[in-house]
């Protein structure tokens, strides 16, 4: 019984219908593009036109490989992420327990921050960090709460939201189609490379990639019959991300770069954006795109609150030598509540502090290790028979790596690397005696 994964009983006829209008790769996407990486696209866009589109789109066809990656594995298993890392050695456990309690505590902070960002700017009167804690609890409930399918339909309407704000933000800016197709030329402006690098691994690039899996559980997709299913939802849900990040880009490229307006990193570039905006075409758009900006926020808050949750339990759960499905580690369950509450209340005492540096740099080293390590086992597990793994964690030959998925993989996993050690060299050299 230890061995054997506990299932949502859900048949064809039942899940047939539902994934026709969304699906966990919504989820994953909504979750991973946050205000953050709009940001960063927009930026490019303001600073090099359109001639970083094409690292732009490269960036979600690497987002649809990594997912599907997972996806595939879990499915081809009908097992956990965390299992098939358990099945590589004790050095993933080092790596995930330091990093799943460090990385939930500071972006807990900061996502709650984000979502109450737009609207203390529409409504100047309230205070950030209340705004924000009200933002987090609000999170809290629905999560805790409301059932995953109640939780894919809050998510898809908050795409929707983003999607009519975004692109009509593009829309209205009056794209240069010809100048658009040229972006999509493989070149790089001087001085773009390191940016280039940062815009391709990081939009919609998160620790909810490894979600993936765990969200096609809940959504009752768990075995390789829906690997087909699978497939097409995650397609859809980044063909969503690329237009995204091509209407944020076109704004960058048409509002600001060629007017040589610049606007900051980080989440508050979508706040200059709307004064662009207010500036260009009244009030009122400026409002609604503060809207959109909401709807990104929330949609990773909520999403990082369901999804990082389900990877932790399922971690205590493996620890504790619990069966692999186990309700404690399911969406409602003990351990997924314990994380919840451990991303909500922990980091409002960042709201009121600075940042500690040690933790603000222990958090940037290990988040830095994540995505080459996602991608490295990910090359390993979807490979041939390995020696010495746990039998039940071992892909069937029908869906394991061909060439292409393997060149792919291989792909994502040198550029994860590159902008690793870049991360690392970053974070280390203010450390260095001399640094200014």
């Amino acid at each position: 019984m230890g061995d054997q994964p506990v299932h949502v009983a859900t048949d064809d006829a039942q899940v047939r219908p539902r994934w026709r209008f969304v699906g966990p790769g919504l989820v994953v996407a909504a979750t991973g593009v946050g205000a953050a990486d709009l940001v960063a696209t927009l930026v490019a866009g303001a600073r090099y036109g359109y001639a970083l589109l094409w690292v732009a789109v490269l960036g979600a066809i690497l987002k649809v490989i990594l997912v599907e990656a997972a996806g595939r594995y879990s499915l081809a298993t009908e097992r956990s992420i965390f299992e098939g890392w358990r099945s590589l050695g004790r050095w993933t456990t080092w790596y995930f327990a330091p990093y799943i309690v460090i990385w939930g505590f500071v972006y807990g902070a900061t996502a709650m921050s984000s979502s109450a960002l737009p609207i203390i700017t529409l409504f100047p009167g309230l205070e950030l960090r209340w705004v924000a804690m009200i933002s987090g609890l609000i999170g809290l409930a629905m999560v805790w709460f409301g059932s995953y399918l109640a939780f894919e339909k809050v998510i898809a309407v908050l795409v929707g939201v983003m999607f009519v704000t975004v692109v009509g933000a593009a829309i209205v800016a009056v794209p240069n189609v010809g100048q658009i197709l040229l972006g999509l030329r493989p070149i790089l402006p001087e001085g773009s490379v390191l940016y280039a690098l940062a815009l391709a691994g990081g939009v919609g690039g998160t620790i909810t990639l490894a979600a993936y899996g765990y969200w096609l559980r809940e959504k009752g997709w768990y075995a390789p019959r829906f690997m087909k299913v699978m497939r097409i939802d995650n397609g859809v849900a980044y063909l969503v991300t690329g237009i995204f990040v091509v209407a944020m880009l076109i704004v960058g490229a048409e509002l600001l770069y060629s007017a040589n307006v610049a606007v900051a990193t980080g989440d508050r570039g979508l706040l200059d954006l709307a004064n662009v905006l207010d500036d260009r075409y009244g009030d009122w758009f400026g409002k609604v795109f503060l809207l959109g900006f909401w709807s990104a926020s929330f949609s990773s808050l909520i999403g990082v609150w369901s999804g990082v949750s389900l990877l932790f339990a399922d971690f205590v759960g493996n620890l504790r030598k619990l069966p692999s499905g186990h309700p404690d580690t399911r969406t409602g369950g003990k351990l997924f509540k314990t994380y919840l509450l451990w991303l909500t209340f922990p980091p409002m005492v960042l709201l009121f502090l600075d940042e500690p540096q040690a933790l603000v740099i222990t958090y940037g080293v290990l988040g830095a290790l994540f995505m080459p390590f996602l991608a490295i086992t990910l090359l390993v597990l979807l490979n041939k028979r390995r020696d010495g793994a746990l039998p039940h964690t071992e892909v069937p030959a029908r869906w394991r790596n061909g060439w292409l998925s393997n060149s792919l993989l291989a792909l994502c996993a040198l550029l994860f690397v590159a902008l690793s050690i870049n991360e690392l060299v970053n974070r280390v050299k203010p450390l260095l005696p001399g640094a200014g």
